[in-house]
């Protein structure tokens, strides 16, 4: 089952730049549980642009935390799931760097592990369609401002997946220099992990509690008010050091910044 939404008159209106375009939301795990802002921001502005958004009901998880623990066979379930949900649409947008890429990477690998022919077919189409928001901003409906406002201080945290396996380089840069309102101060040693991981903070808590420390120390002394990330995962981790240190930076995905304009 399939919930489409309902954006008026927008979707799909000619002139706009995602006219035409059949878009799914695949809301990843943690969004759904703990962020749904983040996936009601993104319906926002993909409805903003004109794309007509859909959220297939049958997506489940992705399938990351059970491959990175070596639960292979207990995976495919999960990928076959992610086939049957999202085979149909133009594309499958998420606002999880860290997911698309197990879609994309680990996708493949565990349909070739299963030796099933047709799902490497379904997988390998399915995973070609799969975007983080920022690729399917800047590289499919070519824009770099989506007449966001946002003004506030803030600084910016990289996820490891996004720079290191989708190598999404500027993209979310491009995004956020647009925000209307939006002061950016650089964050020092951005490129650090911040020692979530997964499962690594489970498997190294001393050392993944000492990486998280240190992100919080370079957060703060940007004097920002809030830290912009394209993983809630990580803003998750990073978001409780701050407020067990009473910081006062608050942190906001990527896309909730996007979403947000002047009338709101």
């Amino acid at each position: 089952m399939t919930t489409t939404t309902s954006p008026g008159t927008r979707a799909g209106a000619p002139g706009l730049p995602g006219a035409g375009l059949d878009v799914a939301v695949f809301i990843t795990c943690i969004n759904d549980i703990l962020f749904p802002q983040t996936g009601i921001a993104m319906t926002k502005l993909l409805e903003r642009l004109g794309c007509r958004v859909h959220f297939p009901r049958e997506q489940t998880c992705c399938a990351q935390i059970t491959t990175n623990t070596g639960y292979f066979t207990e995976s495919m379930d999960m990928v076959e799931s992610y086939v049957k949900a999202f085979s149909d649409y133009d594309y499958v947008v998420a606002p999880s760097g860290s997911c698309i890429a197990a879609v994309r990477d680990q996708h493949p690998m565990l349909a070739e592990h299963a030796g099933d022919q047709g799902l490497m077919r379904d997988v390998e189409h399915t995973s070609s369609i799969s975007l983080d928001i920022s690729e399917f901003l800047v590289d499919v409906l070519g824009v770099t401002d989506v007449g966001a406002y946002f003004p506030h201080l803030v600084t910016l945290h990289p996820s490891c997946h996004g720079m290191r396996l989708l190598k999404l380089g500027d993209r979310p840069y491009l995004l956020l220099e647009n925000v209307r309102g939006m002061t950016t101060v650089d964050l020092p040693a951005a490129e650090q992990c911040c020692g979530f991981g997964g499962t690594f903070c489970v498997k190294n808590p001393d050392m993944s509690s000492t990486m998280a420390a240190d992100k919080a120390r370079h957060i703060r002394e940007t004097g920002a008010e809030y830290v912009v990330g394209w993983d809630n995962s990580c803003l998750l981790n990073i978001g409780g050091v701050l407020s067990r240190q009473n910081a006062g930076v608050k942190t906001i995905h990527l896309v909730e910044v996007l979403a947000n304009t002047e009338e709101d």
